[in-house]
């Protein structure tokens, strides 16, 4: 898979992006990101490497620990591909805007 699936992959799913946004404020234990999910260990295992796999965390041994932080930068190019329609949404709300603008001038004839 290219960047982008694999990015939009990880961030797809609501454990995911609860996971990005508790590493936003900095990096963790896996015991401390695993703590606010109601499931398996295995499977918050499972998410991490789908996230690590899009790139949106890494890993780093200290000692005992592995502390696992966040890497926004994956995200630039999802908003990068978003950003490409804003254009295409741009253009058909002011053919909207502009229908009714029209349709108030054919009312006050």
């Amino acid at each position: 898979m290219d960047q982008l699936t694999d990015v939009l992959t990880a961030i797809s799913h609501p454990s995911r992006r609860a996971i990005i946004g508790q590493l936003a404020n900095g990096p963790a234990r896996f015991l401390d990101v695993a703590k606010p999910f109601e499931t398996a260990l295995n499977a918050v295992t499972k998410h991490l490497k789908l996230l690590e796999r899009a790139g949106l965390i890494e890993r780093r041994k200290q000692g005992r620990e592995v502390y696992i932080s966040f890497r926004g930068e994956p995200l630039r190019e999802v908003a990068e591909w978003v950003h490409e329609y804003e254009r295409f949404w741009n253009e058909r709300l002011d053919q909207f805007e502009q229908h009714f603008k029209d349709k108030r001038k054919k009312e006050k004839k």
